[in-house]
């Protein structure tokens, strides 16, 4: 049987790529191609269709209102190609382990002390973890679900459920808060990879501190972990502190503020087509009911 009004099958995955990430730079990192090989399939693709499909500006790429239309269609092909692929193989999503990747300060410092709970709740549900940061490809990273910051923009067509917002502030051992909050020289905690934390916080609130020193971590949880046993002052998530600042093990002497970002759920589809992210999402809320600073520790509010 022929289909002579179908494009070229191989062109349709660069093509959506491109059209949801509208860069064909970001596409051919998904697919592990070279860029080269992602313009060349549009370009062969809107050669069969006899349209354009991109309006290609000196360092952007916006995809006409045609394109749009077609990735969707192909995005809703994919889906039922995949939910049958899945069906015939046996591992239909909705059964089996949950594969869930979280970013990492988050995994150690808030999610996995929280696991036993969610296994008590739900023991018909094993989630399989990984650490992850950044945009996720769901069409080449094997994980169901991610949670993430919003500090990117969602892909179009991926599900994103948010949870909670970011409150920041200082965190120290209480033993330094005191010298903190009188303006002496405080031995200060820095990050590479939120490098603008104390900036971003003082930019929030107007207020300023004095270093007695600076020290720099490669990775965020550490340089709470050193606040946690003494070494300095960081700047904290209220997320990632809430349960050392009920444990006494660390203070906040000037409260948090909301930096403007939030944590989501992010799945390929819905979570309400897939059980497994549903009843996940559904303990995600409850936790992060309680992840808003109480009154007294909002930044402003003695």
């Amino acid at each position: 049987m022929t289909r002579p009004d179908l494009p070229p099958l191989n062109t349709l995955l660069p093509f959506e790529a491109a059209v949801r990430h509208a860069s064909m730079t970001r596409a051919a990192q998904e697919l592990h191609v070279t860029h080269g090989a992602v313009s060349r399939q549009v370009q062969s693709l809107e050669k069969a269709l006899g349209t354009p499909l991109f309006e290609r500006g000196a360092r952007s790429l916006r995809p006409t209102p045609q394109a749009r239309r077609l990735a969707a269609a192909v995005r809703d092909a994919l889906d039922l190609i995949e939910s049958a692929a899945r069906e015939v193989s046996g591992r239909d999503r909705g059964t089996g382990p949950l594969a869930l990747s979280c970013e990492p300060t988050l995994l150690m410092r808030w999610l996995i002390p929280r696991l036993p709970d969610l296994a008590a709740r739900h023991p018909e549900l094993t989630v399989h973890l990984s650490a992850g940061g950044g945009p996720v490809a769901f069409a080449r990273d094997t994980v169901d679900a991610a949670l993430r910051r919003d500090d990117f923009p969602a892909p179009e067509g991926v599900s994103r459920v948010p949870l909670f917002e970011e409150w920041i502030g200082p965190v120290c051992r209480p033993e330094l808060a005191a010298r903190l909050r009188s303006g002496a020289p405080v031995p200060l905690l820095h990050t590479s990879t939120r490098s603008a934390a104390w900036d971003d916080w003082r930019r929030l609130t107007g207020l300023t501190t004095t270093a007695a020193s600076e020290q720099v971590f490669e990775h965020f949880y550490l340089a709470l972990q050193a606040a946690a046993a003494g070494v300095g002052v960081a700047v904290g998530p209220y997320a990632l502190v809430r349960d050392d600042l009920v444990r006494g093990q660390l203070a906040a002497p000037y409260g948090f503020v909301a930096d403007g970002t939030g944590y989501g759920l992010l799945s390929p589809r819905p979570p309400e087509r897939d059980a497994r992210t549903a009843a996940l999402l559904g303990w995600l809320r409850d936790q992060a009911a309680v992840l808003t600073p109480p009154t007294g520790h909002r930044f402003g509010i003695s």
